[in-house]
């Protein structure tokens, strides 16, 4: 018996062939590959910035260094464009990390889980969190920081963040401070 595909109305953006074959088993819907780091042309951000006027964009990147490259590079590019994480382990593969390593129920789970950046007001945005929330949470300076936000990036489903990237992740998604204390709470727990 054939399983039912996950229908998706939004367009959704990853880095190679092989990641849109790996979504093709799950996802009914319009995929288009980047063709990697490389494929970040003023062309093909064009192409995507116009396709964003009129249909929403999901971006699924592998979670690596070119990956993040990608994410910045379109978030920048195309502000209303939306996320979605895969967690690195899993999406390895021998020494190879990628969405195409990820099984179909972790794909499936990503998808689940879009995240949208904050609309930016100008140089008036009042940011939410701050670098006390890292520090009084264990998220920076402390023996167990790295390890603290490599959870706290599983748990809120934005990927893993450096304390000045995560900073800035925090104060770009809508997570709620309730959200953010909640996923403390937990990290604490464990």
């Amino acid at each position: 018996m054939k399983k039912k595909k996950m229908k998706i109305s939004e367009i959704i953006v990853v880095e190679g062939r092989d990641d849109i074959t790996a979504l093709k088993r799950v996802v009914d819907g319009h995929i288009i590959a980047l063709n990697g780091f490389s494929g970040i042309t003023k062309k093909s951000v064009t192409r995507l910035f116009q396709l964003s006027k009129y249909n929403d964009i999901i971006l699924l990147t592998d979670p690596d260094h070119a990956g993040k490259k990608i994410r910045n590079v379109l978030k920048e590019k195309i502000p209303n464009i939306k996320h979605v994480f895969i967690e690195r382990k899993n999406a390895i593969k021998g020494n190879n990390v990628g969405v195409e390593n990820a099984s179909d129920e972790v794909i499936i789970e990503a998808l689940s889980n879009v995240i949208k950046y904050r609309e930016k007001i100008g140089n008036n945005q009042k940011y939410i969190f701050t670098i006390r929330d890292l520090m009084v949470n264990g998220l920076c300076f402390g023996t167990d920081s790295r390890r603290n936000r490599i959870k706290l990036g599983d748990i809120l489903k934005i990927g893993y963040y450096n304390s000045k990237q995560l900073l800035a992740a925090l104060n770009s998604f809508n997570i709620s401070k309730e959200k953010f204390q909640k996923a403390v709470r937990k990290i604490k727990s464990d």
